[in-house]
């Protein structure tokens, strides 16, 4: 899986530790901002299919 590396501010930094741990939702912060990633392209997704800007194939 390759890495990437961004800057990420830290109150959100801190919002997404609030969410990561035995408590949490999340087991690490990776995982966390992975999930993230892909819930804002699916919804990114809807909105291209309601708007007519999906291709078929997809």
């Amino acid at each position: 899986m390759p890495k990437i590396s961004v800057e990420v501010p830290a109150e959100l930094l801190a919002d997404i530790d609030d969410h990561v741990g035995e408590d949490g939702k999340f087991v690490n912060r990776s995982e966390a901002i992975r999930a993230s990633i892909r819930k804002t392209l699916d919804i990114l997704d809807d909105i291209d299919e309601r708007q007519g800007r999906l291709d078929d194939e997809q």
